[in-house]
């Protein structure tokens, strides 16, 4: 049994207190992401928000989470029902087994494999099977077209973010999401790949359905789409994958672009906070980014939304590409 503990039972112990504590953190920011979300567009529509749930509102996310838990689960009458549920569990847990490669400090990581960065290009590619899943086994129109609508973006969008990737790959030469943060201790990669830090974020938000290329959710015309017809926990997880969703995007631009963990100047005080810190806060001004272009922007056409990941970001990423692989051999610049 002592040998059993040595050889398997501590590491795999170690690893699953690693992952319950990384869930635990992504749950109860998930959780007060909502809450500055409804804040933030509160302010910035001159109203207050939630603010009588606890001190300050606070307590309004757990009140939100109690009501979808203690609510009936309606199934409806012509949906399939095995696909209807699982749907939802597919898009929540594409979200969190994101976390397994994301380096929070130097070290802080559950999988710190090598071709980290492909592995969330692959989890996120995935996402898009549980919102068709969803529109086809809801056996709704307003659903199915939402479903259809967020299959197209997401491939569109898709396109645009891989070129930004191989753009990093470029300059850093490791498919590891550690080495690439280490190799922005000099510089971040967002001042010599701007264009591309601009094209990441905007296809980020297409990429999670967010404001303005919330089209597969439109109210207006298809009655908040793949989720028409969900109810109570079924949609509560739906609502946690979107919403960690947007943490996970938000903690890639960090990574690719804003040196994680690192500090933005190597001397003091600044070296004197943890890099988990760090990191947080850069994860949160992203996230401030997303509320505010919802809370500032009207949503998009589909047509425009097309337009622009076809015939803009694509071609654009594209050179892009080109221009820095030609200015790494120029220069002699490749990594070693």
């Amino acid at each position: 049994m002592a040998e059993f503990w040595t050889g398997y039972g501590l590491p795999t112990l170690i690893i699953l207190a690693q992952i319950l504590g990384v869930v635990i953190v992504v749950l109860i920011a998930m959780a007060y992401l909502t809450y500055a979300e409804r804040k933030v567009i509160g302010f910035m529509q001159l109203r207050l928000g939630p603010n009588v749930v606890g001190p300050f509102g606070l307590l309004q996310p757990f009140a939100d989470a109690l009501k979808l838990m203690l609510k009936e689960t309606v199934l409806p009458t012509g949906a399939n029902r095995g696909v209807f549920m699982i749907a939802p569990v597919i898009t929540f847990s594409l979200a969190l087994v994101a976390w397994a490669v994301i380096p929070f400090d130097d070290g802080w990581v559950i999988a710190d494999i090598n071709v980290g960065i492909l592995y969330l290009f692959a989890i996120s590619s995935l996402s898009v099977y549980g919102i068709i899943m969803a529109g086809w086994a809801s056996n709704s129109k307003y659903a199915f077209l939402g479903a259809l609508r967020s299959a197209a973006q997401m491939v569109s969008y898709e396109v645009s973010i891989g070129f930004v990737i191989v753009t990093v790959l470029l300059a850093v030469g490791s498919l590891n999401l550690s080495d690439i943060v280490r190799a922005q201790e000099r510089v971040w990669f967002f001042i010599p790949l701007f264009p591309m830090f601009i094209i990441f974020l905007v296809s980020a938000l297409a990429e999670t359905n967010r404001a303005p290329f919330d089209l597969p959710e439109a109210e207006a015309e298809l009655v908040s789409g793949y989720n028409v017809e969900y109810s109570s926990i079924t949609f509560a997880l739906f609502f946690l994958g979107e919403y960690i969703s947007m943490i996970v995007m938000s903690a890639m631009t960090s990574i690719l672009f804003l040196g994680g963990w690192l500090p933005p100047f190597a001397f003091a005080p600044f070296t004197w906070v943890p890099g988990v810190v760090w990191f947080a806060l850069k994860i949160a001004f992203i996230l401030f980014v997303f509320l505010w272009v919802r809370a500032t922007l009207p949503r998009y056409r589909y047509d425009q939304l097309m337009r622009l990941g076809w015939k803009v970001f694509l071609p654009f990423s594209l050179l892009w590409v080109v221009v820095t692989a030609g200015a790494l051999i120029a220069f002699d610049w490749l990594p070693t």
